[in-house]
């Protein structure tokens, strides 16, 4: 009689694997009087650790400028995980770290990046909530039309 393993999906640690800000216009910046343009870059990066277990980091970067390109600031925080997956089949393991962890690890990314605005003397910027099924199918997409395998973005 043979059993099927059940899936196994669990966080084992989650962390802040690198955090910068950069404020290159103080004092001076914080004379202005503008609104900054805000602009988000999200990736997201898995790589087996052991058999199983998977690290998956999900980077943020966060640009403001004034008008005349004058960086405000810029934060970039890469929030990671360890997770462990087993008895997943091949083909799910990329949506699951790309998707469900990603999803998982965005919220403390996004407290990160408030904090370290407000820490820099700034509004705390609060990233709106993110769609990462339709962001993993529209990389699959791409990478379908273009003939390659394309890290996920």
């Amino acid at each position: 009689m043979s059993e099927t393993a059940q899936p196994v999906f669990s966080i084992e640690k989650l962390y802040v694997k690198d955090l910068s800000i950069e404020v290159p216009n103080a004092p001076q910046i914080f004379l202005e009087r503008e609104t900054p343009q805000i602009n988000v870059q999200l990736r997201t990066e898995s790589n087996g650790i052991d058999e199983g277990i998977f690290e998956v980091a999900l980077t943020v970067t966060v640009t403001a400028q004034l008008p005349e390109e004058k960086t405000v600031f810029l934060v970039e925080v890469n929030q990671a995980g360890i997770f462990q997956i087993r008895n997943v089949p091949q083909e799910d393991l990329e949506p699951i770290m790309m998707i469900g962890c990603a999803n998982i690890l965005f919220p403390y990314a996004r407290e990160a990046v408030s904090d370290a605005v407000a820490r820099a003397g700034f509004q705390p910027v609060v990233l709106a909530p993110v769609n990462f099924e339709a962001m993993y199918a529209q990389n699959r997409q791409q990478a379908a039309q273009a003939g390659t395998d394309v890290p996920i973005q």
